[in-house]
C-alpha cells in the first residue's frame, strides 16, 4: 500500500517539474500594453494614442466640434477603437448630457410601402447621428395616436416624427410631421406639392389626349386627401376638365395592399359612363385596380391608361410598369430626421412647413386613348 502511494506522489511531482510554468497577465499583454478582452478606458485609449480623452470622445460620439479634427487623427481613433474593442457608454453619456439619444416615430403600418420609405430616410440620418428609435403602429385608430405619445416619452424619447399621422394637437416635444397638414404649435410639417403634384399628372394625360378621366379619392383618414383631391379639382379646372361625379370612386378601406383599389374597376363600369384614363389615390391601389381591369378583360394601357401616385419600390416592376407621381419618400424621412434633430440641438427659428417638390415618372401604363376602345361599361 505504502509502495503505491508512494509511486502516486513521485507521479505528480514528475508532471509539476515538467508542465511548462503558466505566464503571468503581463505577459500575455500585446505591443500596445493591453490585455485582449480586457475593457479599456477612454483615459487608457488616450495614453496609447496620445490624445486627450476629449479629442477621442468628440471623434467616438460624432459630436458637433468633431469637423475641426484632422481626418487622419479620427482615422487613428476609429482604428484603435475597433483594434481594442472600445465603444463609449451610451449610458454615461445620456447622464452626462440628460439625453436619451432616442426618436419616436408613429405610422399608420409597418409594411406600408410609404411608410418604409420615408422610415429609410429617417434611419439613415439617426444612425449617423448616434440616435436610436422607437416605432408604434397605431393602424389609425384614435385611441392609439393618443396614448403611443405617453408611451414613447415614459422610455425618454426626446421627440417626435409622425408620418401620416392625423395628430390632434400638440405634444410636450418637438414634433416633425411627414405628411401633416394641421397647423399645430410645435409641429413643423413636411408636405409634398400636392398642386404641383396634379398639374404634373393631370397635364400629362390632357397632353396624351384624354379628355374622359375617372378619379380615385383618398380615405377620409388619410392626412393627404383632401389636400390632393381640392389640387386635382383646381387644375382640372384651368385644363378644362369636366370631373363628372359619377367616375370620383372614394376609397374606403383601411388597406395597404392591392385589394385597396381591385374592386374600383367594377365600381366605375357600373356607371356605364365613358371614360379612358383612371387617377389613382396611390400606387397600391392603382395597381390592384389593374388587376381588376383585367379580370373584366380591359387592358392597361390599351383600353384604359392609369396613373399613381408616390412611386412605390414595385411600381416600376409591375406589369405594366406604373407611370405615377413620385413623392421622394426617402428625402422626405431625411428632411424629418434632420429638422428634429436641429430643433432638439436649440435651434429656435424652425419652419412651421416644408414643401417636397414631386416628379412625375413616365412608364408603361399610360398611352394616348383610341376611341375605339373607349371602355363604357362591363
Amino acid at each position: 500500500m505504502e509502495s503505491a502511494i508512494s509511486l502516486v506522489h513521485f507521479i505528480v511531482n514528475r508532471y509539476k517539474t515538467d508542465m511548462p510554468k503558466r505566464k503571468k497577465p503581463e505577459s500575455q499583454k500585446d505591443k500596445s500594453g493591453f490585455l485582449p478582452g480586457r475593457p479599456i478606458s477612454l483615459k487608457t485609449l488616450g495614453d496609447y494614442l496620445d490624445l486627450s480623452p476629449a479629442t477621442i470622445s468628440l471623434v467616438l460620439n460624432n459630436a458637433p466640434g468633431v469637423r475641426s479634427i484632422p481626418q487622419e487623427t479620427r482615422d487613428r481613433v476609429t482604428a484603435a477603437a475597433k483594434k481594442f474593442d472600445y465603444r463609449p457608454s451610451f449610458y454615461a453619456r445620456s447622464l452626462r448630457r440628460r439625453q436619451s439619444f432616442s426618436i419616436g416615430v408613429m405610422v399608420p403600418e409597418l409594411s406600408d410601402g410609404y411608410s418604409v420609405l420615408v422610415m429609410n430616410g429617417i434611419e439613415e440620418v439617426l444612425i449617423e447621428e448616434g440616435y436610436f428609435y422607437l416605432t408604434a403602429s397605431h393602424r389609425r385608430k384614435a385611441d392609439l395616436i393618443e396614448e403611443y405619445p405617453r408611451l414613447l416619452m415614459d422610455r425618454s424619447v426626446e421627440g417626435f416624427i409622425a408620418i401620416d399621422t392625423a395628430l390632434q394637437h400638440s405634444l410636450p416635444l418637438p414634433v416633425v410631421a411627414v405628411a401633416g397638414h394641421r397647423k399645430i404649435e410645435g409641429v413643423t410639417n413636411i408636405l409634398l406639392d400636392h398642386r404641383r403634384a396634379a398639374e404634373l399628372a393631370l397635364r400629362h394625360l390632357y397632353q396624351l389626349g384624354h379628355r374622359h378621366i375617372a378619379f380615385m379619392r383618398g380615405q377620409t383618414f388619410s392626412s393627404d386627401s383632401d389636400d390632393r383631391w381640392k389640387s386635382f379639382m383646381a387644375v382640372a379646372k384651368e385644363l378644362g376638365l369636366e370631373v363628372r361625379p359619377e367616375l370620383v370612386i372614394r376609397l374606403e378601406l383601411n388597406l395597404s395592399s392591392p385589394e385597396l383599389g381591385y374592386p374600383v374597376p367594377q365600381q366605375l363600369l357600373a356607371t356605364k359612363r365613358p371614360f379612358t384614363a383612371l387617377v389613382s389615390f396611390n400606387d397600391v391601389a392603382a395597381i390592384g385596380a389593374i388587376r381588376g381591369f383585367r379580370d373584366h378583360n380591359i387592358r392597361v394601357p390599351e383600353d384604359v391608361s392609369v396613373i399613381g401616385f408616390d412611386d412605390i419600390q414595385g411600381a416600376a416592376y409591375h406589369n405594366p410598369s406604373l407611370t405615377t407621381i413620385r413623392q421622394p419618400l426617402d428625402k422626405m424621412g431625411i428632411t424629418s430626421a434632420q429638422v428634429l434633430l436641429e430643433r432638439l440641438r436649440g435651434k429656435k427659428d424652425y419652419p412651421e412647413e416644408i414643401a417636397i417638390v414631386p416628379e412625375l415618372i413616365i412608364r408603361e401604363s399610360t398611352i394616348p386613348p383610341n376611341p375605339k376602345r373607349m371602355v363604357r361599361h362591363g
